[in-house]
């Protein structure tokens, strides 16, 4: 999704939130444009191991039309959830109302930093939340990457017997 800045400024920040372990990921773009986006995108999933991004779900903003750059550079999928149904992004949306908690409507983004948008990522990544038993996000992240990452790294295996 995309967070968008107080005008006259473009600047945007692109939000990923993982369904699972609810880890927030954002980056600022310079504008909502489709290859702004798609550039951003990249940059946030190209970093994390690949049995761990399968797929993504997008609203139905232009921003997305050059999702299949991404998709075909990491082996993705996209979904696209329903018009008019943000609940079916539910965890997105949720994680852009924590941002706003930061930055409320009508913040310039011009002045802030990467290192500032990243603290605030930290500090929504590492807050304990009740749909997670307690747990951070960034506490089951890491544990479920490293089931991901073990099960590539050790897969099970089996014999075939013939006659």
């Amino acid at each position: 999704d995309t967070v968008v800045g107080a005008s006259p400024s473009k600047r945007c920040i692109d939000t990923q939130a993982e369904r699972k372990s609810r880890k927030l990921f954002a980056r600022f773009i310079p504008d909502k444009s489709a290859l702004a986006t798609a550039r951003a995108e990249y940059d946030i999933y190209s970093r994390i191991p690949a049995p761990a991004r399968i797929d993504r779900t997008w609203d139905n903003g232009t921003e997305s039309s050059c999702h299949l750059l991404v998709d075909e550079a990491l082996g993705m999928l996209t979904y696209y959830a329903d018009p008019y149904s943000s609940w079916q992004r539910g965890t997105n949306e949720n994680r852009n109302g924590r941002i706003r908690r930061y930055l409320p409507k009508g913040t310039s983004f011009d002045d802030l930093s990467d290192a500032d948008l990243q603290a605030i990522v930290d500090e929504i990544n590492d807050t304990p939340l009740k749909v997670l038993g307690w747990e951070t996000p960034n506490e089951v992240w890491y544990r479920e990457l490293g089931k991901v990452m073990s099960k590539t790294s050790h897969p099970e295996t089996s014999v075939a017997l013939t006659n």
